[in-house]
């Protein structure tokens, strides 16, 4: 009994920090619109996630916009330009490809070319510079003397 009860007090500060479930539309046709659309925006808050999977209160209030854009009849291109053009391109998973959003689409690929380019120059210059210190006939004595008494310096 006692077991219990102290379950139930450890227990109970979870339960007052459970929130309440979100009401969905009245319209199952429209609920399924907004979540189509909002599986290819972006949630501003955390980035990589869609808007239709993100948990944050920005995430829920933009679904709710979405809704409310849908019910006063707006198509699924006239609500995502309205999104556009009050948060950005970013909001978009796949944005446009466009001078603005150029860094967007060919950034990692300059990146990588840059990264393979300065590889390709350290590594020349390095087998270059290893080439031009080749060792000497006494340094090329000394080491197979080392190697062939098992490495003891005398």
């Amino acid at each position: 009994m006692r077991r219990c009860l102290l379950t139930l007090v450890l227990w109970l500060p979870l339960a007052a920090m459970a929130g309440e479930a979100k009401p969905l539309a009245q319209d199952p046709v429209l609920e399924q619109r907004m979540i189509r659309l909002s599986e290819d925006l972006r949630c501003l808050v955390c980035q990589n996630e869609s808007l239709a999977g993100s948990h944050a209160d920005l995430a829920e209030d933009l679904r709710q916009e979405i809704r409310e854009q849908l019910r006063a009849g707006k198509s699924d291109e006239q609500v995502i330009a309205y999104l556009t053009q009050r948060y950005g391109d970013f909001v978009l998973y796949k944005p446009p490809l466009k001078p603005l959003t150029w860094l967007l689409w060919f950034g990692p690929f300059a990146l990588l070319a840059g990264a393979a380019g300065g590889f390709y120059v350290y590594f020349k210059r390095r087998g270059e510079r290893l080439a031009g210190e080749s060792l000497s006939d006494e340094e090329k004595r000394r080491v197979a003397a080392l190697l062939d008494d098992g490495g003891s310096v005398s």
